[in-house]
């Protein structure tokens, strides 16, 4: 029975992953800052038999707190097979907006909180000789686009954060897996109108977790979700600076 931590398991994504690992059998242990929501939604999967799903309450910008709540979540599994990291938040910004407030909180949850969790699962990884590690990034850090700055800087960091933890960790053989996501319809997104119809339509967080799944089960590096969006990021990298800049995206 493989042991599971989903950080960012309250809603969307995380949640997501969280119940289909469950489904699948793994011992599934959801960590997030909103504990009501996270034990509402695991006493609905513990009704019918032994419990193989737990809550434990945690604020990823509390970073002195991350060796303890690590350390409580490792003896509440018994272990650690892969860990999630699926919190991420994108508070909406006006286009001549330079908000220093919501732009501190982005980096907080976005890259140093995945920091503080995945060094320590990390290490631990390290001394254990196996164990994945997931981190749940987004297109937008393919580029800096004028919409949101510091969101987009946010996952460009994550990106390369996991992509520097993956080349240190293979020679210990532990997988590092980078997940990018396109339109997918949470509740960070509630605000945007995302296209329903085409290629690029928006997806459910179901949706999104079983693809992400097996992208984890396959061992890839990384990989964007859903897998039209590597072509939007190829794209993307590759239009000239004298031409993105006057782009709208």
């Amino acid at each position: 029975m493989k042991k599971i931590i989903v950080v960012g398991a309250s809603s969307g994504i995380g949640k997501a992953i969280a119940e289909a690992e469950w489904k699948k059998g793994s011992k599934v242990l959801l960590m997030a800052r909103r504990e009501r929501e996270m034990n509402q939604i695991i006493s609905l999967w513990n009704k019918a038999e032994s419990p193989r799903a737990f809550a434990l309450a945690y604020d990823v910008t509390d970073f002195k707190s991350a060796d303890k709540v690590f350390t409580k979540a490792l003896k509440t599994l018994g272990g650690l097979d892969e860990i999630y990291y699926a919190s991420g938040v994108m508070p909406e910004v006006g286009k001549i907006e330079y908000n220093t407030t919501k732009d501190h909180a982005m980096m907080n949850v976005n890259v140093l909180g995945a920091i503080s969790i995945l060094n320590l699962a990390a290490s631990h990884f390290t001394n254990q000789k196996h164990g994945k590690i997931i981190g749940i990034s987004s297109i937008a850090g393919e580029r800096g686009r004028k919409g949101n700055p510091v969101y987009n800087t946010s996952k460009a960091a994550l990106n390369t954060y996991l992509e520097a933890l993956r080349n240190r960790l293979s020679e210990v053989g532990v997988q590092v897996t980078t997940i990018k996501p396109g339109f997918i319809r949470t509740e960070m997104v509630s605000g945007l109108v995302l296209p329903e119809k085409g290629l690029l339509k928006v997806i459910s967080a179901e949706d999104a977790a079983d693809r992400i799944i097996k992208i984890v089960e396959s061992g890839k590096d990384e990989a964007f979700v859903p897998g039209i969006w590597a072509l939007v990021g190829f794209i993307i990298r590759n239009i000239p600076n004298f031409i993105f800049k006057k782009m709208s995206i």
